[in-house]
């Protein structure tokens, strides 16, 4: 049961961003030493297991989730065979699952009506083979891929997520694979850091033909050495996001700020934040990407379960809409479900 009353139950919401995961691993070791737990870790183990009952639950805790877009997580990769092709297992897998919500058997809800898989590209024209694998395996959902570019030279930023080398969005070998997106008519999840954002608008001017969608606006910095800096640099954060926007193959995904990077006053609060109050901490970077890009080129994600962080399912959507309560019915449409059934090309 929600914690707090559902606002505008009615209004139809398509979730264009969450993951499925299985990270239940065994115990550690006796005598291994416990590294020290990141924030991201921390919320992890809240929900370490996140497979198609607990993305149900969430869907059906009020508010009208009709479909949603699953995103790359890493799950369940293939074990083996050519290192390009073991992707393709997590987008089988997530297949499997929208095809169970497809049948009907757990109501109208259409869970991962399009698949935002991953590929690897800075192996060049090799790419090819592993989207054409993706979309065998997607059964007509699969929409695109994400190759996250999020980097810090502080590895205290991403803690286990640190694991990619600085700028590779601007470097030759990541431009020779993804320039073959626009072969298959795909589109581009970008995950990277605020610092980070000049490398990819210099790679969406030199690549007008894919469509791309910045995840999480940029996600915006306030953890290890970004500290207490997340205002002062909110500025730089602004400037970079009104450059990416004069590129009209670009949507921004406006979420991801619950999550540990972010460090906003209500992660990890006890007792949780109230759907207010998230709202009004997160206003100033909604409000600039929507001022910016526009509703159409806005939509709201959920990026379940790693904002479990700061709220639950149903809370993060009072926020939103508790933020959205001055748009209009049109503005509305296009920011909870508009723009990403379009731009996902999903067929509801």
């Amino acid at each position: 049961m929600s914690r707090e009353a559902i606002l505008e139950p009615d209004l139809p919401i398509v979730d264009p961003h969450h993951h499925l995961w299985d990270r239940i691993l065994p115990p550690p070791q006796p005598g291994a030493a416990a590294a020290p737990a990141h924030p991201f870790t921390t919320v992890v183990a809240r929900r370490p297991r996140y497979l198609l009952h607990e993305l149900l639950a969430d869907m059906n805790s009020g508010h009208n989730v009709i479909a949603t877009v699953f995103v790359q997580c890493g799950a369940f990769h293939k074990a083996g065979g050519p290192e390009h092709l073991r992707p393709v297992g997590e987008t089988e897998f997530v297949n499997g699952v929208a095809a169970m919500t497809a049948s009907g058997i757990y109501g109208p809800v259409r869970a991962c009506a399009g698949i935002v898989g991953t590929a690897d590209c800075t192996i060049g024209d090799r790419i090819k083979e592993t989207l054409e694998a993706h979309l065998v395996a997607g059964g007509g959902r699969f929409r695109g891929i994400r190759h996250s570019a999020s980097y810090d030279a502080d590895t205290g930023v991403l803690g286990p997520l640190a694991r990619t080398p600085p700028g590779l969005y601007a470097s030759d070998a990541f431009r020779s694979g993804y320039k073959h997106l626009a072969d298959y008519g795909m589109s581009f999840d970008a995950w990277l850091l605020e610092p980070q954002l000049p490398d990819l608008i210099d790679l969406v001017r030199r690549h007008p033909d894919i469509p791309v969608i910045l995840d999480h606006v940029g996600t915006p910095l306030g953890l290890a050495s970004y500290e207490g800096r997340r205002e002062e640099r909110f500025p730089t954060w602004l400037a970079n996001i009104k450059e990416l926007a004069k590129s009209p193959n670009v949507s921004v995904k406006l979420g991801g700020l619950a999550m540990a990077f972010c460090n906003f006053p209500s992660f990890l609060a006890d007792p949780p934040a109230p759907s207010t109050q998230l709202a009004a901490e997160w206003k100033p970077y909604l409000d600039a990407c929507i001022e910016t890009f526009g509703p159409q080129r806005c939509m709201f994600e959920s990026n379940f379960p790693v904002d479990l962080g700061s709220c639950d399912y149903d809370v993060l959507w009072n926020a939103f809409k508790v933020y959205a309560k001055g748009y209009s019915a049109d503005e509305k449409t296009a920011l909870f479900s508009g723009t990403a059934t379009r731009v996902y090309r999903l067929e509801l």
